[in-house]
């Protein structure tokens, strides 16, 4: 490897964990319903009765949503 190879590979797009959209769904929760009850300002439990999941995955998924972002790619242009 050359002095500037670790440069080129840190450039790269791309995270192995699974997004909040793959997450949300294997959980039953429609996304963009969880992402308005965020932008509306609910809380865990409104958020929770409305898509009829419980209050504690509510705060898992917002958590995760707050620390990494929808898609969880990483990476520079």
């Amino acid at each position: 490897m050359g002095e500037n190879d670790s440069y080129i590979l840190s450039r790269v797009p791309w995270s192995a964990e699974p997004s909040l959209k793959e997450m949300a769904g294997e959980a039953g929760v429609d996304v963009d319903n969880f992402i308005e009850g965020i932008k509306s300002d609910k809380t865990d439990g409104e958020i929770a009765e409305d898509l009829g999941v419980s209050e504690n995955l509510i705060y898992h998924l917002r958590d995760r949503f707050y620390s990494h972002g929808i898609d969880s790619v990483m990476g520079q242009d």
